[in-house]
């Protein structure tokens, strides 16, 4: 591996030292565990100079919730993207090819990206490089290795860092980490959670449609489409394999089914789901991954899947065993009748009783038994909003709540379950060498080799 990763001792006392922290500060503080101090801006009332990489679809999103800073650059390889948001901000710097954009890093101090799944790490890495704060669109990264590689150049920067995972933000996640964390269902062994998306690869149209798909494909197009105007095709597939134009991949969402781009529903809304019993249960990295499915296609994630993770002791939290259900793949709990019948959600399975939740309500169960149960009383302090704690980080120091640090474990977990399903294998993680100690045939979903001239240095 070119890029070699911190010493086994070091890492395993970084690891050590983040499960203490996560479980003895205070819990006021507890929603940005493990982000690096940041450097104080000289005035926290200054706007913040910040480059925009990726200003269509969600990127155009991202820009609006930023767009009361100064924005100085706009980067996106769709011109007339570039040129909607150049109508905006006419003042900015315009361009198509982002590694251009670092040729005048003296002229911002923050970097917001919004780029497909797969130049994520590319866009990322160089402005971490630089000092520059970073706001990416979740996933993180493309597959695991990239994760680290983030991580652990957003720890050498030191510089404000949030992964663009909206719901965290909101107060329902913060009530359902102080239940879980206060003790209100007691110990937790067993969390489940789905979601009722199911795109990605089907064996039928019918099974499609009856998913709500929006593209129907079952193998790459064999016919070219014309290029559309104003896309910088080469650009747009950056690092990943040279292909020929579809219109299957292109505009997003379309290219999220693809593995050359994006790793489906498991790191796209696991990024949104997982991170509740992540930021609930102190996670880190899983000792086991296994998952199954239909067969895996070589080209396209699955629509439906489920991967099951152990997770060793975190301080003085038990091992817990959480599994990850999309598309047709259900808990049995859910399908017997046991719980509401929720199209998404997360069921945490305590030893006194289960507290069932989704992005914007929650229950605990059985309610009879809780029927008299007053809650605790907030101890997670309200976000100021996902964007607005980012700036405000970058202005001041404080800290984030999906800093890289929490946000590149979190990727790397959700990453693995998709590698345990393209192997077939339950995993055995050694999280130091960064390898499935019994899979050595795992390695190639770990990590990819990049096309030329493409390279994450």
């Amino acid at each position: 591996m070119n890029h070699r990763l911190s010493q086994s001792s070091r890492l395993l006392h970084r690891l050590t030292r983040r499960a203490f922290l996560r479980t003895s500060l205070l819990a006021g503080g507890a929603v940005a565990l493990g982000a690096p101090a940041i450097a104080q801006q000289s005035n926290a009332n200054e706007r913040l100079n910040i480059a925009i990489i990726g200003a269509g679809g969600r990127g155009a999103e991202n820009l609006k919730a930023v767009s009361s800073e100064n924005i100085v650059a706009l980067c996106d390889v769709y011109e007339p993207a570039l040129a909607a948001a150049a109508e905006k901000f006419p003042q900015a710097r315009k361009l198509v090819d982002f590694r251009e954009l670092y040729d005048h890093a003296s002229e911002f101090d923050a970097v917001v990206v919004s780029t497909c799944e797969h130049t994520h790490a590319f866009a990322t890495l160089p402005a971490l490089q630089l000092g520059k704060h970073v706001y990416c669109e979740k996933p993180l990264t493309h597959n695991v290795w990239e994760a680290r590689i983030i991580r652990e150049a957003a720890n050498r920067a030191q510089v404000a860092t949030q992964m663009g995972t909206q719901i965290h933000a909101t107060d329902n996640y913060r009530r359902v980490v102080e239940l879980v964390q206060s003790g209100a269902i007691g110990t937790v062994g067993e969390v489940h959670v789905w979601v009722g998306r199911a795109w990605g690869w089907h064996a039928t149209q019918e099974e499609a449609q009856a998913a709500n798909d929006i593209v129907f494909v079952q193998e790459r197009p064999a016919v070219e489409d014309p290029v559309p105007e104003g896309l910088h095709w080469d650009l747009w597939l950056g690092p990943a394999p040279v292909r020929s134009f579809s219109q299957v991949y292109f505009p997003g969402p379309k290219w999220y089914r693809w593995w050359d781009f994006a790793n489906g529903t498991m790191s796209d809304l696991g990024s949104h789901w997982i991170d509740l019993p992540f930021w609930a249960l102190n996670l880190d990295f899983p000792r086991t991954i296994e998952a199954s499915g239909a067969p895996p296609h070589p080209e396209l994630a699955p629509a439906s899947m489920r991967a099951a993770y152990e997770y060793g002791a975190r301080g003085d939290l038990p091992p817990v065993r959480l599994t990850w259900y999309q598309g047709h793949e259900k808990p049995q709990i859910l399908t017997d009748g046991g719980i509401p019948q929720w199209n998404s959600g997360a069921l945490f399975i305590g030893e006194k009783g289960m507290l069932l939740a989704d992005y914007n309500r929650y229950m605990l169960l059985p309610e009879a038994s809780y029927a008299d149960f007053v809650p605790p009383e907030p101890f997670i302090p309200a976000s100021l909003g996902h964007h607005a704690e980012w700036v405000h980080a970058c202005k001041t120091g404080a800290p984030t709540t999906c800093n890289f640090e929490y946000a590149g474990w979190l990727t790397e977990a959700n990453h693995l379950g998709n590698v345990a399903y393209r192997t077939g294998k339950k995993l055995e993680w050694d999280p130091v060498a960064l390898q499935a100690t019994n899979a050595p045939e795992a390695a190639q979903f770990i990590r990819r080799e990049y096309r030329e001239p493409w390279k994450l240095a």
